[in-house]
Order: C-alpha cells, then structure tokens, then sequence
C-alpha cells in the first residue's frame, strides 16, 4: 500500500465525520503528532501520525506552495 502525501494547510476528509456533520477537515500542524481543524465548527484535534494515515480517506483540496 502506498503511502497517502499530504501537507501543511491541505484539506482533508476523514473516514468518521465530526459530531458537527462535517467531514472537511484542515492540517495546522505536521510532526510526529498531526493537528487538524474541522472546517465545519473550527475545534481541533491532535492525533498521531500513523492513526491520521489510517483514518484519513483522501485530499479534497493540495495546498500549493
């Protein structure tokens, strides 16, 4: 399986939607942990990397530097 390229301030959908109803979410932080903030009610999360490249479902919008 390859592995999923994903950066800082791509917009992402998660396999699980938020409580709010959303299921955009935004990357505010890379490391060895990865914070996302939902689009829809602005709360965010910090997970582990190897758990977000499980649960992450694909890129909705690539960043472009």
């Amino acid at each position: 399986m390859e592995e999923k390229q994903f950066g800082i301030n791509d917009v992402v959908e998660m396999k699980k939607q938020h409580p709010c109803g959303t299921n955009r979410w935004k990357i505010i932080r890379l490391g060895m942990d990865i914070r996302i903030k939902c689009e829809g009610c602005g709360h965010s999360v910090l997970i582990p990397r190897k758990e977000f490249a499980r649960k992450m479902k694909k890129i909705l919008v690539k960043h472009e530097e």
